[in-house]
């Protein structure tokens, strides 16, 4: 079985107080299982129709809810396809601003949340019911839209500057003067995205927060040729490959 080279997770020796979150009431868990469903009826829809041809009626009505119900946890469609939401990048910004561990480097810190971070959409996608790879792709499939690409770019752009933002605190810096933490929030956001293109791509066959986690590993290691995140990669499509064969 493959390890990370670099160690243990930076994310495994965080302290509960920057990772633990306050358990759900009833009425919080009830609303997220009517977001989740529509959200999951969005992406069906969308898969069925095809984004233009889905308004939010469509979506309303197939959910069984009113549109000003969908408005009440989306602000559009396209939030809803992409599922933005604002508490969780508040909790990102929590965990980043966090200094749990003394001495921990800014890198290290976003490698622990975004590891979390990839760990939760997982989670999410696979709380739609069926594969969570498979949502993941139906939702990449969606993005061939012009103006819902232009949403989930917007939408990506307003995350990674909160994620400078609060890398910027935690230094004690500006990020309008130093360009370390919008650096280090754009390369941590493309570590994201590169994870989860191949996380869909493999059918989730690894684990998302491990390739997330392996991904930093290989950052960390200044991207030589030969790193883990290869080989991992690699293993996982040969697995997959004789297993359509089988």
């Amino acid at each position: 079985m493959l390890t990370v080279a670099s160690g243990t997770s930076p994310a495994s020796g965080r302290d509960d107080a920057c990772a633990e979150e306050p358990r759900a009431s009833l009425r919080e868990r009830k609303k997220l299982a009517t977001r989740r469903a529509l959200r999951r009826v969005t992406l069906d829809l969308v898969a069925e129709r095809g984004f233009a041809g889905v308004t939010i009626e469509d979506i309303a009505a197939a959910a069984d809810v009113s549109p000003r119900t969908f408005f009440n946890y989306f602000p559009s469609k396209e939030a809803a396809v992409f599922g933005a939401d604002t508490g969780r990048v508040e909790a990102l910004r929590r965990r980043l601003t966090c200094q749990g561990c003394p001495g921990e480097s800014a890198l290290a810190a976003l490698r622990a949340a975004l590891v979390a971070e990839a760990r939760a959409r997982a989670e999410d996608l696979g709380d739609l019911g069926g594969d969570p790879a498979e949502w993941l792709c139906r939702m990449k499939a969606a993005h061939v839209d012009p103006a819902l690409r232009a949403a989930a770019s917007a939408h990506m752009a307003s995350v990674e500057r909160a994620i400078a933002d609060a890398l910027a605190e935690r230094l004690g810096t500006d990020p309008e003067q130093d360009p370390y933490p919008v650096l280090l929030a754009a390369t941590g956001s493309g570590v994201l995205r590169a994870a989860m293109t191949f996380w869909a791509r493999s059918g989730g066959s690894v684990p998302l927060e491990r390739l997330t986690d392996v991904a930093f590993a290989a950052l960390a290691g200044g991207l030589a040729e030969d790193c883990e995140l290869r080989d991992l990669v690699q293993a996982a499509a040969n697995e997959k490959h004789e297993h359509e064969k089988g």
